[in-house]
Formats: structure tokens, sequence, C-alpha cells
């Protein structure tokens, strides 16, 4: 995240937001920079993908289904929009510690004696270790004492579109994405690859939400999405 907000005080908060006195390495100043950083890109990468989801890949032959909700697209944006800064909260204090040294994130490939080959490793890493960790967490968001409060809002979109992706309750959001935030703590990984990786991981979130396995009832209506 220091890239984006970098580049964020290079080209604007420095020379035109904050006063010439307030440091660009001042925690309070990273910190509102973060939560309109992290709030805007979040909005961009949903809205925009999501979008293109919905227009070019989405089957809108579904939107007849049954159990397609009334003006469904609509309460979903809607749902995503107020759950994204909730969620944020959280998550800046992930990149605001990133921020400040403690993750092992870094810039030149020649740090490691392997170089390349090190950084396509931690890239399948990376997809193992927070596939491995939302699965469980997913799991455990279904057990019965948590599943009403917390995950069920999500399963509102039976027949979901791209834009159910991100209407999450604020605490599901915000536990199914923690893997990805918590990787760099754990293991090495380049901040450029850790960017991509970011923004890939979006365009999964809502590709895995266009609908396409709502046309085998038994797999997207099994027992476990059933769970109440």
């Amino acid at each position: 995240m220091d890239l984006v907000l970098s580049a964020a005080d290079y080209y604007f908060f420095t020379p035109y937001i904050y006063p010439a006195t307030w440091p660009e390495d001042d925690i309070f100043r990273q910190t509102i920079s973060l939560l309109i950083v992290t709030n805007l890109g979040a909005y961009i990468l949903y809205f925009l993908f999501s979008t293109l989801n919905y227009y070019f890949v989405f089957d809108h032959a579904l939107m007849k289904h049954p159990q397609f909700l009334k003006n469904q697209v609509y309460r979903e944006i809607m749902f995503a929009v107020q759950s994204l800064p909730w969620i944020s909260i959280p998550t800046i204090l992930l990149f605001l510690l990133e921020l400040r040294g403690y993750s092992k994130l870094y810039d030149d490939v020649g740090e490691f004696p392997s170089g390349w080959f090190h950084l396509v490793v931690s890239v399948l890493s990376f997809l193992f270790f927070t596939d491995m960790l939302i699965y469980w967490i997913h799991r455990g968001l279904h057990h019965r004492l948590v599943y009403k409060h917390v995950h069920k809002p999500h399963h509102t979109w039976k027949i979901p579109t791209p834009f159910a992706s991100h209407a999450f309750h604020p605490l599901d959001g915000f536990l199914q994405g923690l893997p990805y935030h918590i990787y760099p703590f754990i293991f090495p990984l380049h901040k450029m690859v850790y960017l991509g990786l970011y923004i890939l991981v979006n365009f999964w979130t809502i590709s895995i939400h266009d609908g396409n396995g709502c046309k085998n009832e038994k797999l997207f209506n099994g027992e476990f999405t059933k769970t109440e």
C-alpha cells in the first residue's frame, strides 16, 4: 500500500491537500490518507469490475429465476456501498502497520539470492495460503452460532450478480479478506506483486459471484450453503 500512498502523496495530497509542515510519514496523516485511498480504491475496483462483468459476462437470463429478488441489483449495490467503509477501518490498521515497516514486503527482487524464482514461488505460496485460510474462515462463518448474525446477509442473494461480490456484513467482509493482508506479515512478498495480487483478488471475488454457478441448483444451493 505504500506504493499507492506514495503516488497519492506526490501527485495529490502533498501539493494540494496537506500543509507543507505536515510530514508525509506522520502516523495521523498516514491514517487519514489511507482512509481516503482505501475507500476510493475499493469503490473504483468494485464498480469497475462489477459493471464490466455484469454487462459482458453475467447471464441476464438468471434474473428471471424465481429466487431473484425484486430490485436485487440496487439492493446489492447499496449493501456493498454501506459495508465497504466499515470493512476498511480494520483494514487500514493493517495497511498502517505495513507503512510503519512491520511487514515483510520488499522492493528489490535482488534482496534474495534466488531473486525471480523466489518471486514466482511467493505468488504460488500467496494463492495457496490465502485460499486455504479463506476456506476455513468460510466454514467457520457457516457455524450455527455465527451464520445468522454475520454471514447470512451475504446469502440473501440466492442468485447473485457481480454486484453481490462485496455485499457482506462488514465483519464477514473483513474476515474473508484477512488472509490477503496477514500473508505479507508472515512471508516475504514483493510490493508490486502484492499490489497486483490485491487487484486480482478483487477481480476474482467479483467473478465468482457472476451467477454462473447458479445454473446448477445442486451445486449452488447445496447443504453447505443452506446452513441456517
